[in-house]
This record gives structure tokens, C-alpha cells and sequence, in this order.
């Protein structure tokens, strides 16, 4: 898998919160504490935008190809438009933002933060806040599929049906035993095929799956695979373990689901190691060289053929050094995605 690292004249001066690709593009949206949102075009490697705001982002997200929007450390949501770099603020949370995601099926954004709030923002409405759910702690995490809303809070998942915010559809209390620090859900899509070896069962991907990760570098998945045969329940530890052969207590930060490669996914820890995963063959795939930095945030293109990671500190630690950021994208040729389709595992 081919690596590189994206170059920016104005480097990024602070941690990064979040990086996301476009929903049909290679450009990638950067949040982060630095009070900047950045859009890097990675087909040319240019940065395409960058523009500042009053306080820490802590979140980023998509509308289309050419808006989008932020969560800020002050409770902003704001609004931009990505081709004249015009931003505007819709909205406050009383407490800072850390999650935030555009639903493409109801046209609202769906924002979470310290606050112990959800809050659902209607772009095209005559007043943009048009619900509110109060909770009974901060958000820890949040994931968008299709309808299919899933928030981390402590050690607890709750699923929600955004055409019903009032109660939560699915409950899952005991997903842990130590706290989560991330949750991501298999991204909806319209595709079908992304080469002659990899197709996937549409209806199966409107099901409902997710995968956590803890505090303590531990994954759960809940991914009934495509087929139908298996529902991928089960924990596992991801981390390498040290050279007295025990397990490291290291945070998993992020986990990104390919979009295409039925059952692979990879998480990224507070030691800077990303690793990639298939859950039908329960085996580790492949691991990239460790970062010197924390793994901040992780993402998948549109096609699932590049993944972008973000490398950075995070605040979690007291002994984390705080090292320049970095991002970099690696990009699987058709043999590696051959490779990962059948399930065998690799070194990188």
C-alpha cells in the first residue's frame, strides 16, 4: 500500500479533531483546534480552502460536495460554502460540540456534544432548529447510516430512527465495561460495485451494524455480514502487545469502515498504530508503519481505495507529546484490494 504525506505551506498548528473525505470526491475536510477548516484536494495535492474561525473545531462533516460544516469548542454549528469560502453560523449548543453529521436522507444536520444534547438543525426551514433531545451525559461518539443514528454515551450505545428522535429504537447498555471512546457505523451507500471482484448485497447495507471502541483498546462489533449466514457479534483486542507479552492499555481513537470491501475496517490508537481488519475471517489484515503521534481520526474515500489518517495529539494523556500533525494517504492498488477481499493478511 502506498503512503504519502500531504504538505501544506501553512502547516497546521494544532491538533487535528477530524478528517473526512467527500462524499463523491478525493477532497478532504480538516478540522481542528488551530480554529481552521481546511479542504486539501488530494488528486493534486493542493489545498483547496482554509479558512478560520473564533474557537477550536472539534468536528467536521459533509452536506454535499461544496458545503459543509463545523462543530465548535464555543457550541457553534456553522455553516460553509466551500467554493466562495463564506461561512455562517446556524446555531449553539450550551457547551462544546464534538460530534456532528449531515443526513443526506433527511437533509438535517445531527449534532452532540457536552452539552447532554441532540440537536437536529433543518437547512431549508424557515427556523434551523427544529429538535432537541436532552440526555443523561455527554456524547461521547456519534455515527450516521441511512435513518440510522448511533451515540456513544459512557459505556453505552443507543440507536435512533432520525424520522422518530423520541425514543431511541435499540438500546445497548452493557456494550461495554469501561467507557467508549469512538463508534462507526458501515456508511450507507447507492453503489453497488466498485471493480469485478467486489460487489456488495445492497440490502444488506441498509442493516443495522456498527463497531466501538474503548478506552482500554478493545473493539466490539455488531456487523451482520452481507450474506446473512453470520451476524459479526464479538470483542477483541487490538493493539500489539509488548515484548513481555502484555497487553498495552492504549485508547482506540477511531475506527473507519470501508465502503466497499464487505466486513474490513481499521482502527487507530493512542500509540499511533492503525491496523486493518476483515470481521468475516475475525483476522488482522495488515498494519501500517506506527506514527510517532496518536491517531487522531481515520477515513475512507468514496470508493474505499485511499485511506486518509490523521496523525496527532490528542489531549487524552498527560505524558502525550505533543508532535507537529500530519496526515497521510495511503492507496491500495488492485492487487492489495484483491487481497483484502479474500480475507488474507499481509504486512506493511
Amino acid at each position: 500500500m502506498n503512503g504519502s504525506c500531504l504538505e501544506f505551506e501553512n502547516p497546521i498548528r494544532d491538533a487535528i479533531s477530524r478528517i473526512r473525505f467527500a462524499p463523491q470526491s478525493n477532497n478532504l475536510l480538516i478540522s481542528s483546534w488551530d480554529s481552521s477548516l481546511r479542504l486539501f484536494e488530494v488528486d493534486c495535492s493542493k489545498l483547496r480552502l482554509e479558512t478560520s474561525s473564533e474557537a477550536a473545531l472539534l468536528d467536521c462533516c459533509f452536506q454535499e460536495e461544496s458545503v459543509s460544516f463545523s462543530a465548535g469548542s464555543d457550541g457553534s454549528i456553522t455553516r460553509y460554502d466551500l467554493q466562495s469560502g463564506i461561512s455562517n453560523k446556524i446555531g449553539n449548543h450550551d457547551d462544546m460540540v464534538n460530534c456532528a453529521e449531515y443526513s443526506t436522507e433527511t437533509r438535517q444536520v445531527i449534532t452532540a456534544g457536552f452539552d447532554k444534547k441532540i440537536i437536529v438543525w433543518d437547512m431549508f426551514g424557515a427556523k434551523p432548529l427544529v429538535f432537541q433531545k436532552n440526555l443523561d451525559a455527554e456524547v461521547e461518539s456519534m455515527s450516521l447510516s441511512g435513518f440510522e443514528l448511533i451515540v456513544a454515551v459512557g459505556s453505552s450505545v443507543d440507536i435512533y430512527d432520525l424520522r422518530n428522535l423520541d425514543q431511541c429504537v435499540q438500546s445497548n447498555e452493557s456494550c461495554m465495561d469501561v467507557p467508549i471512546r469512538c463508534v462507526s457505523s458501515i456508511p450507507y451507500s447507492k453503489h453497488g460495485i466498485l471493480s469485478e471482484f467486489i460487489i456488495f448485497n445492497i440490502t444488506a447495507l441498509r442493516e443495522m451494524r456498527y463497531a466501538v471502541g474503548s478506552v482500554d483498546g478493545r473493539v466490539k462489533l455488531e456487523i451482520p455480514y452481507p450474506s446473512g449466514s453470520n451476524n459479526m457479534g464479538y470483542m477483541f483486542r487490538c493493539h500489539p502487545k509488548s515484548r513481555d507479552r502484555r497487553n498495552h492499555v492504549v485508547p482506540v481513537n477511531d475506527i473507519a469502515l470501508n465502503p466497499f470491501i464487505s466486513g474490513v475496517f481499521v482502527t487507530g490508537d493512542n500509540a499511533g498504530y492503525v491496523t486493518a481488519w476483515d470481521a468475516k475471517s475475525r483476522r488482522r489484515l495488515f498494519d501500517l508503519p506506527s506514527y510517532s503521534n496518536s491517531i487522531a481520526s481515520l477515513t475512507y474515500n468514496h470508493e474505499g481505495q485511499i485511506l486518509a489518517v490523521a496523525s496527532s495529539h490528542t489531549f487524552q494523556e498527560a505524558t502525550e507529546i505533543e508532535k507537529p500533525p500530519q496526515i497521510s494517504v495511503h492507496k491500495l492498488d488492485e492487487s492489495h484490494l484483491r487481497s483484502v477481499s479474500d480475507g488474507s493478511s499481509s504486512r506493511e
